[in-house]
């Protein structure tokens, strides 16, 4: 806890100067020490973005950004407005500040930490962006910018990775400056996405920050555009989110079509970027083709593409039962899938029906337009994946909007309490959490509570990996265990060393270094059997 206070003492004035840089040029989409916070973050991430085309985001790029954003925080004397904050918030605030970095210090449990958040962020703060890492590992093709601007930061201010704790305390600011109290209600829920670098978190909270704006009646459709499509940059399952602002400053707001310029620029940088790792513009979506050398081989886009369509029935069909259903065999097997994820499925379905019996009875434009958007993003989900974990965000929002204004202060701080009491059993014990949910698999990833989180965060360390050579590449493989979450990079997971064997390929270096990025290559016999071998040393539950 103490290193997690140690990062938020860095981060608060070095985004709090950096915001206040961005707010001159660009100007304010809200009011208060918050808006500096996260127009911090969000200059700061684009920033990175560009130099990561050129450099490492390595220890000398941090100390750079902390002096600018440092020099800002003092040059303008913001200082004086986070002493007057801190002085005149309730003590409430302070509780629950330390709430935050208690639940922040747990283990992380979330599989892509190890899967592919980690190794995402060792890549860019080694390497930058890479052209082509995708032909070592699909899911790096994401690279999310932020992982961009966690890897940034993990040199000397958050070794540990807890950006989403700290961003949770930027939120939690927010909310008692707008003293909009419904946000607490939230806040428990979160607290599972704090101990990883999971872009979910972001996402879902900078949503509900536009939406708070949105129906407080924010007439700044320039920056409102601006800041979804950086949430869509994050992530692009939140394709709802611009396309709600962008009908917004249309319909209500009446603005200029104009407002929209810095967002697509946003969205043009997003493409470029994973163009350039990916070798499309958006992932993991295979058009348009635009011929690249560094894209990845077609029989491992059509292996992802297969497998994406298993987790949308949570893998308890085959794909050649799947190919079978009808349009009605789809929907209905989906939707009535066995355990917990069926009833996540039923409830999402219900959630948007309670919207759209919401609109009708407020009869509200703006509230018209969230439910279009919401099923533009269900549609799109449904056709490419439809795993739960993909519309989490809309529970958030039905319920955001349907109770905005019902949540005072005192309710808001109770039901906070009760839930935060939950959690923490819920993470601090996890027998009980899967005998209760034997279905939910996560469960098996927690550990509980360790008396060593009271100084610093809880964090797994392997170490144990052996080195290969096939080709140019000479390549890390983790053992006993399937993800390469601290091995040296190249790491290759023994998951995708199968799949380059089954398409008879092997990825190598387009030049002299890393840097240079990587292609992929048919492999000879020699090289299929020297493959062979070193996956016949895993168990068989690691490829599935």
């Amino acid at each position: 806890m103490l290193y997690i206070l140690f990062s938020v003492v860095v981060f608060l004035p070095v985004f709090a100067g950096w915001g206040q840089v961005f707010r001159k040029f660009g100007g304010d989409i809200f009011s208060g020490i918050a808006v500096q916070l996260f127009s911090g973050i969000f200059a700061v991430s684009l920033v990175w973005t560009v130099i990561a085309f050129f450099f490492p985001l390595d220890l000398k790029v941090e100390l750079i950004t902390i002096i600018i954003g440092l020099a800002g925080f003092f040059y303008y004397k913001i200082y004086n407005q986070l002493w007057n904050f801190f002085r005149e918030t309730s003590p409430s605030f302070f509780v629950v500040l330390l709430i935050i970095i208690f639940f922040g210090s747990y283990y992380p449990f979330i599989l892509d930490h190890f899967g592919y958040y980690l190794p995402t962020i060792k890549w860019l703060s080694e390497f930058g962006l890479v052209q082509g890492i995708s032909n070592l590992d699909l899911t790096l093709g994401q690279m999310s910018v932020w992982h961009l601007l966690q890897a940034g930061f993990s040199n000397f201010s958050d070794p540990f990775l807890r950006l989403n704790t700290v961003l949770l305390i930027f939120y939690l600011i927010y909310i008692f400056e707008k003293k909009s109290w419904i946000h607490l209600v939230f806040l428990p829920i979160l607290f599972l996405f704090s101990q990883s670098p999971s872009p979910d978190l972001p996402v879902i909270v900078l949503s509900l920050i536009l939406l708070n704006e949105i129906l407080n009646s924010n007439k700044n459709a320039v920056l409102l555009f601006a800041f979804s499509a950086f949430v869509f940059f994050i992530k692009p399952t939140m394709i709802w989110l611009p396309i709600a602002v962008f009908l917004y400053a249309l319909m209500v707001l009446k603005s200029k079509i104009t407002f929209i310029i810095p967002g697509i620029l946003i969205l043009l940088l997003m493409m470029f970027k994973n163009s350039w790792v990916f070798g499309f513009p958006v992932f993991p979506v295979q058009f348009p083709d635009f011929g690249f050398s560094w894209k990845p081989n077609s029989v491992l886009l059509a292996n992802s593409a297969e497998m994406a369509l298993l987790k949308t029935f949570d893998m308890q069909y085959s794909y050649q039962q799947i190919q079978t259903f009808s349009s009605f065999d789809f929907v209905k097997n989906w939707f009535f899938l066995k355990g917990i994820k069926g009833i996540i499925h039923q409830f999402f379905v219900l959630s948007l029906l309670a919207l759209m019996i919401f609109a009708i009875r407020k009869n509200s434009k703006i509230v018209w337009i969230i439910f279009f958007s919401l099923m533009m993003k269900s549609i799109v989900i449904l056709l490419f994946s439809a795993q739960y974990r993909f519309f989490l965000d809309v529970f958030f929002v039905v319920f955001f909007v349907i109770l905005f204004h019902w949540f005072s202060k005192k309710n808001s701080l109770r039901i906070f309490f009760v839930f935060s009491g939950a959690i923490s059993v819920f993470l601090s014990f996890p027998n009980v959490t899967k005998t209760v949910f034997p279905s939910f698999n996560l469960g098996n990833f927690m550990t509980g509570f360790n008396e060593n989180q009271w100084f610093k965060p809880a964090y797994f360390v392997l170490k144990n990996h052996k080195t290969y050579q096939i080709g140019n590449l000479k390549f890390n493989v983790v053992q006993q265990y399937p993800f390469s979450f601290d091995t040296p990079l190249p790491a290759i997971s023994p998951y995708f060393l199968q799949k380059d064997l089954e398409a008879g390929i092997f990825p190598q270096m387009k030049g002299e270094t890393f840097k240079e990025g990587f292609i992929w290559r048919k492999m000879n016999e020699e090289e299929k059997i020297q493959l062979q071998k070193i996956i016949s040393s895993f168990p068989p539950e690691y490829f599935r």
